[in-house]
């Protein structure tokens, strides 16, 4: 697959930034992000993973109604758009499996999340950005809250990280 994104990223080096359609991205390696994760879980408990699936709840949003707007995308582009754009930023190999708009819910396969496999094994889903991205889009194309759950997670030993969103509320 040709990564069209990484074609059209720029770079500014008055800032230091990387830039799509003037929308600042960063590269990081996962392995920080899961000693974050790791130390936020231990001094908070659950609520740090309810902290990463808010900030990925508001990246998600952000992002998919900037794009749905600027390449004037319908629910189900703006779906494919976006689940596209995870795998080129690095996030993982996107499935769609199901996109329904009555009843609304949608499920998302994430084959290889640099998440989970740099958290290493877990006995609980650690996918809370992926999930809170997923649930922004969501909300942004179904037009409300939904409810989101990762059913399956690589850290688990299962054999992708499944997300399943529909209506609902968070």
């Amino acid at each position: 697959m040709d990564n069209g994104l990484l074609k059209q990223l720029s770079f500014n080096p008055e800032k230091g930034g990387l830039f799509y359609q003037d929308v600042r991205y960063l590269l990081i390696r996962p392995e920080t992000l899961a000693v974050f994760q790791k130390a936020t879980e231990k001094e908070l408990g659950k609520r740090a993973s309810e902290i990463l699936y808010e900030s990925g709840v508001q990246g998600g949003t952000l992002s998919a109604k900037r794009y749905r707007e600027l390449f004037n995308l319908s629910d189900k582009e703006s779906v494919g758009f976006m689940i596209r754009m995870g795998a080129q930023i690095g996030w993982g190999r996107f499935e769609l499996e199901r996109f329904d708009t009555s009843p609304k819910n949608l499920v998302v396969n994430v084959y290889h999340s640099p998440f989970a496999e740099a958290y290493g094994p877990s006995s609980s889903p650690v996918c809370h950005f992926i999930r809170g991205v997923l649930s922004g889009i969501a909300s942004v194309v179904f037009g409300q809250a939904v409810k989101s759950t990762e059913s399956a997670c690589l850290a688990r030993g299962d054999s992708c990280c499944r997300f399943e969103l529909k209506m609902g509320g968070g």
